[in-house]
């Protein structure tokens, strides 16, 4: 059993099973809060507290799937390359929007912070919370945070915009295709961006584009706002 546990089979196995019950749950009853990707990290979790495996155990094969993010992501670019009308038209709010987004997340982790009295340390793991988890855990370290709890937050992050993103948009009437894509995508990332695709093609799309210009933009304004907080 030990050898079974310790193989990357284990991890990968019970990713898959997790998920596919969410997906299950989530189609059967139909509710926004019920997403697929929540489910399934409660099912993990539940499912090792219970049984007692380590998550070095199941991080044997867990971390497969990480590596499989960074080209899931790319593969964003094949929506993005149907829209590529709207993007040449609408190419500065875009990046205004992708830019303020971005600037807004970082800010607020930062005044966030000093008004809980929270570590510095504990702040710059927080910092890149809305950028995809390849690019997040290396400006985290990059800048001084724990890589382990910038994952944590950035799958929060993710997790809460796929579950609000349609009552958000709702709530703040935000109408536009684009602006909603560049709005889930720039404050949730890859994981919000699965619900925007879900929403429709345009949104699925922006979303996309968000993720990598919000990506590199939080890659070179984090270290400044390190500096400068």
């Amino acid at each position: 059993m030990s050898a079974i546990i310790n193989s990357p089979l284990f991890g990968i196995l019970l990713t898959l099973v997790a998920f596919e019950i969410g997906v299950l749950i989530s189609q059967k009853f139909k509710y926004s809060f019920l997403n697929p990707l929540l489910i399934g990290n409660i099912l993990i979790v539940g499912f090792l507290l219970i049984t007692g495996v380590s998550l070095e155990s199941y991080n044997v094969g867990g971390d497969y799937i990480s590596v499989m993010l960074s080209p899931a992501t790319v593969v964003l670019a094949v929506p993005l390359y149907r829209q590529i009308q709207k993007l040449q038209h609408f190419w500065k709010p875009i990046l205004a929007g992708i830019f303020a987004g971005s600037f807004t997340a970082m800010t607020c982790v930062i005044v966030a912070g000093k008004l809980l009295g929270l570590t510095k340390v504990l702040t710059l793991s927080l910092l890149p919370k809305s950028v995809t988890i390849p690019m997040g855990s290396v400006i985290s370290e990059q800048i001084g945070g724990i890589p382990s709890v910038t994952i944590i937050a950035i799958t929060v992050t993710g997790i809460t915009g796929a579950v609000t993103a349609p009552a958000v948009c709702r709530f703040c009437r935000i109408k536009h295709k684009v602006a909603q894509g560049i709005a889930i995508g720039t404050a949730s990332h890859a994981l919000g961006t699965t619900k925007a695709m879900e929403m429709g093609e345009v949104q699925g799309a922006m979303s996309g584009l968000a993720i990598g210009i919000a990506g590199l933009f939080t890659a070179v304004v984090a270290p400044v706002l390190t500096a400068l907080s």
